[in-house]
């Protein structure tokens, strides 16, 4: 593992179906991420992902990229930006991209990801640090 490395780019589709799922999950039954009608009511486009599920969707690249989630030590980010998820099958497409940013003196490796939607960068900073 070097600085620079490229993970393999993922591409996620989130649908209405999944938010529901993960309301449930999550026990977040925000009415932004299920019903359209208030999402609109209150300036957002229309519905829009849980920015935990776009954080945990993005984590993935790194964690089929690594073949353990164990060696996952850390993951973070800010949600800048939502995203919306229309009510089609196809759902919203989340695009990830991933590169080794640098290596710690403690073994560790920081990965630095880009997570877009619609071309738009939809999380802050986003990194992971992690076990090679």
């Amino acid at each position: 593992m070097n600085v620079g490395d490229e993970l393999p780019p993922l591409e996620v589709r989130i649908t209405r179906a999944q938010l529901i799922r993960y309301a449930g999950a999550s026990l977040d039954f925000n009415p932004i991420h299920w019903n359209e009608n208030f999402a609109t009511k209150v300036g957002l486009p229309d519905v829009i992902a849980h920015g935990m599920l776009t954080m945990a969707v993005s984590g993935r690249i790194v964690t089929d990229w690594l073949g353990d989630p164990a060696r996952l030590v850390d993951f973070s980010t800010r949600f800048t930006r939502p995203v919306v998820v229309p009510d089609t099958d196809e759902g919203a497409l989340v695009e990830v991209t991933g590169k080794v940013g640098a290596l710690t003196d403690e073994g560790l490796a920081r990965i630095d990801l880009t997570v877009k939607f619609e071309g738009k960068t939809v999380l802050g900073k986003p990194q992971a640090l992690v076990r090679p």
